[in-house]
């Protein structure tokens, strides 16, 4: 059971893992990155404190805290309490949700492992916008795609943004890193019986409703919002596939084209 303690200075030691994270934010691909696991919100936390993720401590609000009543009767960790000045002044903003969680990281599983009983996968190439890299985990979440592959390129899932925005799932969807060179490391999902299908909106790829990947072992590939993805990627693809959209929109979200691809290979 967590023991709920007050914290009433923001320099107060121990805390240190929440301080100004505006700044520091605990990333490991910044200099003195901690690259802690940071969740903010009664929902998020909630799904860290049922992740596999080991949790160091939490910072919130009484009454947000008590939302979490139930959750934290089941843990053993340090549980600060402290009014919204106090919070706002140590992690250097005014948090709207009123509790943050800071985890370890845990060790990504090997591809071959995340492999071996999925279905369908999406494989990202510089998906570097942290915001549309968590809405891509929410949507596999909820359409039932079974990992995500990160190409080079990609941003950090862990990062607090990525973890707020996709809600928390980025704890349940496993996802590793690509190893090897770009994108001859593809063929690793070709050996373990996938069809990597690229979405690009090309007037000559294949319509995703014709394209019959229901159902089959398909590794999805998406690119970065703007550029989409390289020349390269697309050439070491099986298949080229796009979503088809009305006159004068040329692209969707990346994210979006996701849930539209995620919802159509996944149905049935």
């Amino acid at each position: 059971m967590a023991i709920l303690t007050p914290v009433d200075i923001p320099d107060d030691p121990r805390i240190d893992d929440f301080r100004d994270l505006t700044t520091a934010d605990r990333r490991p691909d910044r200099p003195g990155g901690r690259g802690l696991v940071i969740a903010e919100g009664v929902v998020v936390v909630r799904r860290l404190l049922e992740s596999a993720y080991p949790v160091r401590s939490l910072l919130g609000v009484p009454r947000r805290l008590a939302e979490l009543a139930d959750e934290l009767d089941r843990v053993d960790v340090p549980a600060y309490s402290t009014d919204a000045d106090t919070m706002a002044r140590a992690v250097g903003f005014h948090l709207n949700r009123g509790v943050l969680a800071v985890a370890d990281r845990v060790p990504e599983p090997p591809v071959a492992g995340l492999l071996e009983r999925a279905r369908t996968i999406a494989v990202c190439e510089g998906v570097g916008d942290h915001e549309n890299l968590g809405s891509l985990f929410r949507n596999a979440a909820a359409l039932g795609v079974d990992g995500i592959l990160l190409g080079p390129g990609c941003s950090d899932p862990l990062y607090r943004r990525s973890v707020r925005v996709s809600m928390g799932h980025v704890l349940r969807v496993p996802f590793t890193r690509l190893a090897g060179s770009w994108p001859a490391s593809l063929d690793t999902l070709r050996d373990n019986g996938f069809t990597v299908a690229a979405l690009t909106p090309a007037a000559d790829a294949e319509p995703l409703a014709t394209a019959g990947l229901a159902g089959t072992r398909v590794a999805l590939l998406l690119g970065a919002e703007g550029p989409g993805l390289s020349d390269e990627a697309l050439a070491a693809a099986d298949r080229r596939i796009r979503i088809p959209m009305a006159s004068g929109v040329d692209s969707l979200n990346v994210a979006t084209a996701a849930a539209v691809a995620f919802h159509a290979v996944t149905a049935g």
